[in-house]
């Protein structure tokens, strides 16, 4: 069991975000045991089919055997709600090499390591280095491809836990995360039958950070005690991940709300902060700002706030408008 002593100011502090490095690390179990991954199967047999993958089996023996744990180092604590992924990666290139054998070490905890890990072991900051070559490139080949609807997909489960913080409180968003946790008289427990961790901390006024992620069978936490207080915890809506959906055609709604607004409103099927939405277009957030102002104020996107960033959505109207249902 891992339990968290959280006081007011930690309960205050309590921050949503989502990572990219943490699903690239995750995602290897998928990969390890897919029979307990088959949500995500149609990428498992993709991704597990390709011929390119760099240091394919150091990447694999980074996952321990039969407890399939991961080094801490691998999913640094996020800096921000919606980390940038080479930002991650920077972190983990900047970890002390011998933290990155320690780290090692205990998610194998006690059984021995293969050789690939026992000889670079021997040079630390070899390892370290080589495990980032490793990791940059599997996002670039397996996770990045992806990425786009992953992210909407765990921004969406923010959106709704920052409603749920907001309408009912963090009992509700606490007790919420997974069956294993339980909340009680300022304690968080998580109880992880399957895993032989047994620790607890005061989170001591660092801070919660809440992660939903994608390949997480349960809520997981750092192996070491004294790493930054987070909890991981399965997002809503896994199932839907790998969908194939079809493309709403967008004539007749240029028509209707002029062909900015049409296109910021198809962009909208997941949730999106501003910043992003200019980003990809190329102006000013401001400008951005006036026509979501506008969708909002007629009932077509909705906003919520999950950390300091304000995210948008389509509402059930503007899915109906775009699909030609009204």
């Amino acid at each position: 069991m891992i339990t968290y002593q959280l006081g007011v100011d930690d309960i205050a502090d309590m921050r949503f975000a989502c990572s990219p490095l943490l699903e690239t690390a995750t995602s290897l179990w998928a990969l390890t045991e897919p029979s307990a991954h088959v949500l995500h199967l149609s990428w498992v047999r993709q991704t597990a089919a390709r011929a390119d993958w760099p240091d394919r089996d150091l990447l694999m023996a980074l996952v321990s055997p039969q407890l399939h744990w991961l080094p801490d180092f691998l999913t640094p604590r996020p800096s921000s709600p919606l980390p940038d992924v080479h930002d991650e990666l920077a972190q983990i290139r900047a970890t002390p090499p011998r933290q990155a054998v320690a780290d090692i070490i205990r998610a194998y905890d006690g059984r021995p390591l293969p050789p690939v890990l026992v000889d670079l072991c021997a040079n630390p900051r070899r390892l370290r280095d080589r495990v980032c070559t490793a990791i940059a490139a599997y996002w670039t080949l397996a996770i990045e491809p992806h990425w786009p609807r992953m992210r909407a997909l765990l921004e969406a489960d923010m959106i709704h836990r920052a409603q749920l913080l907001a309408r009912d409180g963090a009992a509700a968003v606490l007790t919420g995360l997974d069956p294993s946790v339980v909340w009680s008289n300022g304690a968080l427990r998580m109880r992880i039958s399957s895993y032989e961790l047994d620790y607890e901390t005061d989170v001591s006024g660092r801070g919660l950070w809440l992660v939903p992620t994608l390949f997480a069978k349960h809520t997981i936490a750092p192996l070491n005690p004294d790493e930054p207080p987070t909890v991981a915890y399965p997002a809503r809506g896994i199932g839907t991940l790998w969908e194939t959906r079809p493309e709403p055609a967008a004539g007749a709604l240029a028509d209707l709300l002029g062909k900015t607004r049409a296109d910021l409103l198809m962009a909208l099927d997941a949730p999106t902060s501003t910043i992003e939405l200019a980003r990809r277009r190329n102006v000013s957030p401001s400008a951005i700002s006036q026509h979501l102002a506008t969708l909002h104020a007629n009932g077509l996107v909705a906003r919520a706030r999950a950390g300091r960033v304000v995210l948008y959505t389509r509402t059930e109207l503007a899915d109906r408008l775009i699909h030609n249902r009204l």
